[in-house]
């Protein structure tokens, strides 16, 4: 390992970085965009998702299940 390098997830994520890390589909994506149902940031034409708040919105979406 580089000596600048950590073993601390990186923050901003793109589209590959959440499909990969969390398993929303590409495709799932730009539909929970464009209804304004997860939480991104863009850049100019980059789309980058901060993962606090993806963490947290999973959180909040959370359905518990009754047994």
């Amino acid at each position: 390992m580089k000596p600048t390098e950590t073993n601390t997830p990186k923050r901003w994520l793109t589209p590959n970085d959440l499909a990969n890390e969390y398993g929303f589909s590409k495709s799932n994506q730009d539909k929970l965009r464009m209804n304004r149902k997860i939480p991104f940031c863009k850049i100019g034409r980059y789309v980058r998702y901060d993962r606090l708040e993806i963490d947290k919105w999973i959180e909040d979406n959370r359905v518990d299940m009754i047994a």
